[in-house]
């Protein structure tokens, strides 16, 4: 049977299971997708960065192996949306530039240094003295700072809106519904939403933090928790064209993503909560971090708050999984990479389905 004989049901619509429809699709696959909020989970919430580099963590060394093919990736899909759209989405590497609030942090940066150096990620120290235009809006009490040449970002509006266009050209079918069970079957997955049953020969769950649909039994080897993730955006300060701001200060990350026109998206919180919720003192700190590391935002103006729940494995590394006794596959465990390895993980999947 050859791919274009065969038909997916892909339950999840973020960043995720849009790039897994347009791959797919791509190779002729007939797709279906559901899901009642398109992208209004942790893609919502996400700054967009392509970051192995500024995101590298002891011990994390298999994910940023992973991570170094997600900007080829990345370019590859939006050259092909390009020829499907006539849009091109813009992928900016001007890198990222980490700073240290205080003593304290900056020994948090030489350790930082060290993992990266082991796992030999490009980096070097840079001032403000021989560099001023990467510290442009930074406090000037910060004089230095490490330099990661190799990341980038998008913008995962721009990258959502471009995928649903594509998808929508390659005939792939959006039900914008819940999927309230997963039916049992001899060949075949079916699904119940709202408007009835929906049919096809494979299954890919992509639903993040939310888990498996009613229906659906867990993997003994794989299983996800939620954690809360809020980003304020704002606009008033334009570094689109100099490094992502990354910053250690008394202990916690703070990051900041300008994008032309002087859009900011400011992050990072990190909550073992699975309520998709602000809490007031959350979004207090992130304020007051980005206030001392870019003092013109004072003067900014406040756009939103968003909020998603990230999905994380107990080792913090993402999965591919076949369910037990179905014709699902489980992508997930993507936890704040989720955008970054979007390519990837369709990839992944599209692998793991032509196996099966």
């Amino acid at each position: 049977m050859s791919s274009s004989d065969r038909s997916v049901i892909i339950v999840g619509a973020g960043i995720i299971g849009l790039t897994t429809a347009f791959r797919l699709a791509r190779r002729g696959y007939r797709v279906t997708i559901l899901d009642p909020a398109p992208a209004m989970g942790a893609t919502h919430a996400a700054a967009g960065m392509l970051a192995p580099s500024g995101e590298i963590a002891p011990g994390d060394e298999e994910n940023y192996r992973y991570q170094q093919g997600a900007l080829s990736a990345w370019r590859a899909v939006a050259h092909e949306l390009a020829e499907l759209t006539g849009h091109e989405l813009s992928i900016t590497q001007t890198g990222t530039l980490i700073v240290g609030w205080d003593g304290g942090d900056r020994r948090l940066i030489e350790q930082f240094r060290g993992v990266a150096e082991h796992f030999g990620a490009p980096l070097r120290t840079v001032t403000r003295d021989e560099e001023p235009e990467m510290f442009r809006g930074i406090t000037t009490r910060l004089r230095e700072g490490l330099f990661m040449s190799e990341d980038a970002w998008l913008d995962p509006d721009a990258a959502v809106a471009q995928l649903l266009e594509a998808n929508q050209c390659l005939s792939v079918r959006l039900i914008e519904e819940r999927v309230t069970e997963v039916l049992a079957r001899t060949n075949g997955v079916p699904v119940r939403s709202a408007s009835g049953v929906t049919e096809a020969d494979w299954g890919i769950v992509a639903t993040g933090a939310a888990g498996l649909p009613p229906g659906l039994r867990e993997p003994s080897s794989a299983h996800v928790r939620p954690v809360r993730g809020v980003t304020v955006r704002a606009r008033g300060i334009d570094r689109h064209d100099a490094p992502t701001v990354r910053a250690f200060l008394r202990g916690r990350a703070f990051y900041m993503v300008s994008r032309p026109g002087g859009y900011c998206v400011l992050g990072a919180t990190a909550e073992e909560k699975a309520e998709p919720l602000v809490e007031v003192g959350e979004l207090q700190r992130l304020l007051r971090d980005g206030l001392d590391i870019v003092p013109e935002l004072e003067a900014a103006t406040f756009l939103e708050v968003r909020n998603g729940l990230r999905p994380a494995t107990a080792d913090l590394r993402p999965f591919v999984a076949e369910i037990p006794g179905a014709g699902w596959t489980w992508t997930s465990g993507h936890y704040r990479h989720g955008v970054t390895v979007a390519p990837l993980a369709a990839l992944d999947a599209l692998e793991a389905l032509d196996r099966r």
